[in-house]
């Protein structure tokens, strides 16, 4: 297996801008991300799946998980690094893992991601991704795959700062763009798009082990 290159990694300057965004206000928005042969190698591989590759998403973790379309109604597929560019997207992520603990001591342990698909007149109501205390996702990232978006296509993610009302951010899922916040500080919801939406949804965690339970968990 072929080691992923490091072309594609971020720069210290990158690193050093999202911990600063992060320490700041608790997230941070990016555009052009990665590299554009790597942003174009992840199309082109989200482009050769078939509907049949995508299951539906559900809410909730572990055993509490369940389908709800009322909620949500997005599709996905996770990324394992089956294939070389994943593991090139993934080998960004851990750079960024790293290079987070250095500057900010998280403690991040690992990272999970998956692609996620939303088809015309599909949502994700607003929600948390992990609540205070209840769980080892830290740090949401949020990745996107769409060439072309313009406003008409809606479908963008609304940032909240707890129990407010107003967004504090709100986020076109414009391609090459990667928004990154706290997990457990900013409820958030995707509105209805109008179009096919894509993007790679990832969480990085702490490591919650304790005695004979061995988290994290997928």
């Amino acid at each position: 297996m072929r080691e992923p290159s490091t072309k594609f990694l971020l720069s210290e300057f990158q690193i050093d801008h999202i911990a600063e965004c992060l320490t700041a206000q608790g997230y941070c928005l990016l555009h052009d991300f990665l590299s554009p042969l790597l942003t174009h190698n992840i199309l082109h591989e989200l482009q050769g799946f078939s509907e049949q590759d995508f299951k539906p998403a559900a809410i909730g973790r572990e055993l509490g998980q369940q389908l709800n379309d009322k909620v949500r109604s997005n599709t996905l597929h996770w990324l394992e690094g089956n294939s070389e560019v994943q593991r090139h997207y993934l080998a960004v992520m851990e750079q960024l893992r790293i290079g987070i603990n250095r500057r900010l001591f998280m403690g991040l342990f690992d990272f999970e991601c998956h692609y996620s698909h939303y088809s015309r007149g599909d949502f994700y109501k607003r929600h948390v991704d992990a609540f205070k205390g209840s769980s080892n996702r830290v740090l949401s990232t949020v990745f996107y795959l769409n060439t072309d978006w313009c406003k008409d296509d809606e479908g963008e993610l609304l940032l909240y700062r707890d129990k407010q009302i107003s967004p504090v951010l709100i986020v076109a899922p414009k391609f090459n763009d990667c928004v990154m916040f706290l997990s457990d500080v900013f409820p958030h919801e995707v509105l209805v798009t109008q179009r096919d939406r894509y993007s790679i949804a990832g969480w990085f965690r702490v490591n919650g082990s304790h005695g004979i339970k061995v988290d994290p968990s997928t």
